[in-house]
């Protein structure tokens, strides 16, 4: 037991999410085990472009922290994995430090979560599905691809639209990830990623038998915030944390007075 709360005895979480992203708060509460508690902070931007907004919601994270006041996580997610696509990693790495030194706890951003997942998997080799405009995918490639991973196959899910709003990612469901998956050419990859902590993707990532991994951004999160708690390994789906949070999947997307 981690401290003496009624709520939160195996760990507490601080998680930032995108002011309009209903997602990964929802993907977080069925990864995590009960007796793990989240908080939640919605990282804000006025910023009318969405490049802007998602660069604001990094480069502006020791502010956006203080409206935890004197809440104290564990351990703190950066639940917008696109943030890292634009932002320059050393200046990314310098906030983080800075925000970790003034509040004294340990931040795990979403990227650096991927990151860690495909290299316990020992995947190389990967591809990319996401729900991005067309410049964010081109970001996106160019960031793993810098991280020394092989992008071998790339794919677009959903429809933003003819504005491109990234806000247009949280009306898509894990049918919209699946649709892209299923047009993916998946020959030679160590793994799949789907990018993008805004779109659902649990009940794809449960039901899937693809051969080869299927991660997502806020499953990759979650796995890294176990481990930080000690909790074992939600992507392992032989595990007990895989299999438990695979019912609480099913669970929370069942239709009342279905079976």
């Amino acid at each position: 037991m981690i401290g003496g709360y009624d709520y939160g005895r195996a760990g507490r979480i601080g998680v930032g999410t995108p002011q309009a992203n209903p997602t990964v708060e929802a993907e977080l509460r069925i990864l995590m085990p009960p007796a793990v508690s989240l908080t939640v902070l919605r990282l804000t931007s006025n910023a009318a472009a969405p490049a802007d907004r998602l660069r604001a919601y990094l480069l502006g994270l020791c502010e956006q922290l203080t409206a935890f006041d004197s809440f104290r996580p564990d351990v703190f997610g950066f639940g917008c994995t696109a943030s890292a696509y634009l932002v320059d990693s050393g200046d990314e790495r310098a906030v983080l430090n800075f925000c970790e030194d003034r509040y004294g706890y340990p931040i795990v951003t979403a990227a650096d979560a991927i990151d860690l997942a495909l290299s316990r998997i020992g995947a190389r080799r990967i591809a990319l599905l996401s729900p991005y405009p067309p410049e964010l995918a081109v970001a996106a490639i160019r960031y793993w691809r810098g991280r020394g991973y092989e992008v071998a196959a790339t794919g677009t899910a959903g429809d933003l639209g003819p504005t491109g709003d990234t806000r247009g990612i949280y009306a898509l469901g894990s049918a919209d990830a699946g649709a892209a998956l299923a047009r993916a050419d998946l020959a030679g990859v160590d793994a799949v990623l789907l990018s993008g902590t805004g779109m659902p993707s649990l009940p794809l990532i449960a039901d899937a038998d693809l051969g080869v991994p299927l991660l997502s951004s806020n499953l990759c999160l979650a796995a890294a915030l176990c481990a930080r708690l000690g909790l074992g390994d939600p992507i392992d789906p032989a595990s007990a944390p895989g299999q438990a949070w695979r019912e609480r999947c099913r669970a929370a997307t069942a239709i009342a007075g279905r079976e």
